[in-house]
């Protein structure tokens, strides 16, 4: 059986491990990754081999430069290559530029678009010759939206936007190659109760009620439109941001 192999970042908690729940299956092996959250990792990991997929996990800070290359060659070790790489670790973080901080905006690039660039550098000549390669990146609607229900997060936005940008240029570069390239932009999402939340659960009550279709995202919403982008069924679409936000970026 040929396994369709996936490194996912992120996936001990809330949209990555719903991610990895989600492709879980007999023909897939997953790369699953954390920062800090072994315990979680462990749980996400047994609830997919549970399901068929064979799984490796691995901890470490996405700053590291080195980090990236280790998960792809983790990857490459334990499954004899890569096909697809979900690009979702990261936290938001709500500030207003009185208490920003350099620091801060320099921990939001490194552990966002330069980690993703760092896995991409790693992971480009296994993704060219994977007969299905896809990236997907997990964005925000905080890279289009500024100071929604009165809540700013400038080192988030900027950072998914640059995100964002990669991807688009990496779309480009690979069309040509068969390889897409695609990011999925959550709203306000619901979180795990041992997750990190960076707003009250008073103003997520608000949220749901500013959303169009008054109600919170779900992990699970966010790993359904990954799961699309990653199947054959969007072969033809790259470049894009997917916007899975209940309306919240109508005009």
């Amino acid at each position: 059986m040929h396994r369709t192999t996936i490194l996912i970042t992120g996936a001990a908690s809330g949209i990555g491990a719903a991610i990895a729940r989600s492709l879980a299956a007999p023909d897939r092996a997953l790369m699953l990754h954390t920062g800090t959250n072994a315990a979680g990792l462990d749980l996400v990991a047994g609830a997919a081999r549970a399901k068929g997929a064979q799984v490796a996990t691995l901890t470490g800070d996405l700053s590291d430069p080195a980090l990236p290359a280790q998960l792809v060659a983790a990857a490459v070790d334990r499954f004899g290559g890569l096909d697809q790489l979900v690009s979702n670790a990261g936290r938001a973080q709500r500030a207003d530029f009185d208490t920003l901080s350099d620091a801060d905006l320099l921990a939001a690039f490194q552990t966002m678009p330069l980690a993703f660039f760092r896995l991409i550098t790693a992971a480009l000549p296994r993704l060219r010759q994977s007969s299905c390669g896809r990236v997907v990146a997990i964005s925000s609607f905080v890279a289009h939206l500024h100071g929604t229900n009165g809540m700013l997060f400038p080192a988030t936005s900027a950072a998914k936007a640059a995100l964002e940008a990669l991807a688009r240029s990496l779309a480009v570069q690979l069309g040509p190659e068969g390889v897409t390239v695609n990011c999925v932009a959550p709203g306000f999402t619901r979180k795990d109760p041992s997750g990190h939340a960076a707003t009250s659960g008073a103003a997520m009550d608000q949220a749901a009620a500013i959303t169009p279709n008054r109600r919170l995202g779900t992990p699970q919403d966010i790993a359904g439109a990954v799961a699309f982008l990653l199947s054959d069924a969007a072969a033809h679409i790259t470049g894009q941001t997917l916007h899975v936000d209940g309306g919240l970026m109508l005009p």
